[in-house]
């Protein structure tokens, strides 16, 4: 006998139907084969689900079984089809009757018949919608993910035989309700504060102007310095996801499998720091079926490269296209693949390999090939796309003694407080463009919309693309922070004062 059930692949962050058809024939030598291009994960199948079913306390049928994951044509992986394949083989063997045509199954069992936490549920539950499918059958360590789409039936599955009495109607499932996402403002407490911070003034207000506008910032300084508690207090005064925001950066860490057992939605922007000697796949992405990279986990939100001249060239050089266009395009022989990558850089650096060029204490060890070696690791291209270049010098030793609150050091929370209401301002004035958010997201054909210089701006500015010899890149980009600038002052215009401070957080470092 054959049936037909309904599950659903991910090819990106998309989610497409696949039909699981069953047959069970009584005539040919028993056996089970699985055809519709499986992965080698979905060929094991076929030993949990004839275990899983057994241990169920089901027969499991002694005929010649065949499963066919239609389309053919598209490459399919994981164990989301563990769950179609068990209750097709029941329903073709007669055990219960075929489900309708407007629910989809979706999980993968363990041996003795419970469902185990399967990545892809959110995306599952917004094709169901889409396709305008009532109800969705999935595990219930993941089913919270699918209970904040509206308008679907979200089943929590426990174990099979749970699933096989509500199919037959003994004892029915109660769907989950529909839990409307609630996006109130909830800071958590950062890691470090900025008040924890002293004697880098200069930095933390470089960062609150990055924060604002969504720019990258590259920290170059010695040891010690702070670069690397600079960057995680920098966590604490980004604004919250909008709920488009939120929505994308679900689809990723649902697709990863990220989101932990009883997790929603993703409501707090991501802080991603791999370590320097993390793949190019393990940063951008990739794989015989692309996945997403550590670029695409922080979409939204902020990405630390620490130690950043430690990083490949290859790695190093393949962060140009998403820093430029805020995406990734993997191509393989089956297909290209897209994935989101509108991150913050926030890169931390030493001067040298010792790390004390420049320091005016400790004398640096390094000879001049080696210096020179050291910081060509950072392209032209690279360095380019970094909005803010930022001098970390080391502390003074009467500064850590101070005590905070004596001289008044500003906390996260009132930072973050003038961050938001810049940002506020932008979601204002690119209301209506798509993939524009911040300042940094602007094309340059923005820029003469929003970003009007007055006079004397506009002379500063040129005299100085003039005197550095900055490319044409450098020369937007610069209006682009100088846009953030005057968003924390709340001023409608760009001003000399405005430019003037964008050019000290862009100008070259005095250590590179």
């Amino acid at each position: 006998m054959l049936s037909k059930i309904f599950s659903a692949a991910s090819q990106g962050l998309k989610a497409i139907e696949i039909e699981v058809e069953v047959d069970v024939a009584e005539k040919g030598f028993p056996g089970f084969g699985i055809v519709g291009l499986a992965n080698k994960s979905i060929e094991e199948a076929k030993e949990r689900v004839k275990t899983a079913i057994v241990n169920s306390d089901f027969n499991f049928p002694l005929a010649k079984i065949t499963v066919n994951l239609a389309p053919a044509d598209i490459a399919k992986e994981g164990t989301c089809y563990d769950l179609p394949m068990a209750i097709g083989i029941l329903s073709s063997f007669g055990l219960i009757n075929p489900p309708c045509k407007d629910s989809y199954f979706y999980g993968e069992l363990s041996l003795d018949g419970s469902l185990r936490h399967t990545k892809g549920v959110f995306l599952l539950a917004i094709l169901a919608k889409e396709k305008g499918v009532k109800n969705i059958f999935v595990p219930r360590l993941c089913a919270n993910e699918a209970s904040v789409v509206s308008n679907i039936n979200v089943f929590p599955v426990d174990n099979l035989i749970s699933l096989v009495r509500h199919l037959k109607g003994e004892k029915l499932i109660e769907p989950l309700k529909y839990v409307e996402t609630d996006f109130e403002d909830k800071l958590l407490t950062p890691e470090f504060d900025f008040k924890e911070i002293l004697g880098q003034d200069s930095a933390k207000r470089a960062l609150e102007i990055a924060a604002a506008g969504g720019h990258n910032v590259l920290m170059i300084g010695p040891p010690g310095s702070g670069k690397t508690m600079l960057a995680r207090a920098m966590a604490g005064i980004l604004p919250p996801l909008t709920e488009r925001e939120s929505l994308e950066v679900t689809k990723i860490f649902s697709i990863t499998g990220n989101i932990p057992a009883g997790g929603s939605m993703i409501k707090q922007r991501q802080f991603r720091s791999p370590h320097h000697t993390t793949s190019q796949i393990g940063l951008i992405g990739g794989g015989s079926n692309p996945h997403p990279g550590e670029v695409s986990m922080a979409h939204r939100g902020l990405l630390f490269l620490d130690e950043f001249p430690e990083f490949s060239r290859g790695c190093l050089e393949a962060l140009r296209q998403p820093m430029e266009d805020g995406l990734v395009t993997i191509s393989r022989a089956n297909g290209t693949m897209s994935f989101p990558a509108q991150f913050m850089l926030v890169a931390a650096a030493n001067p040298c390999p010792c790390g004390f060029l420049g320091d005016s204490k400790r004398v640096c060890k390094c000879g001049v090939n080696q210096i020179a070696n050291y910081q060509k690791k950072l392209s032209g291209p690279i360095m380019d796309r970094i909005d803010i270049h930022l001098t970390v010098p080391a502390v003074e030793t009467e500064k850590l003694a101070i005590d905070a609150e004596k001289v008044n050091c500003e906390d996260s929370i009132t930072v973050r407080k003038r961050v938001i209401k810049a940002r506020n301002i932008q979601k204002n004035r690119f209301e209506g463009l798509a993939n524009i958010h911040t300042n940094s997201d602007m094309k340059n054909i923005h820029l003469k919309k929003f970003a009007n210089l007055e006079d004397k701006a506009n002379l500063l500015l040129k005299m100085a693309i003039n005197k550095f010899g900055l490319s044409a890149r450098t020369y937007f980009r610069l209006i682009k922070v100088a846009r953030t600038i005057a968003d924390l002052d709340e001023s409608d215009h760009i001003l000399e004062k405005h430019i003037a401070e964008a050019l000290q957080f862009r100008v070259k470092s005095e250590y590179l």
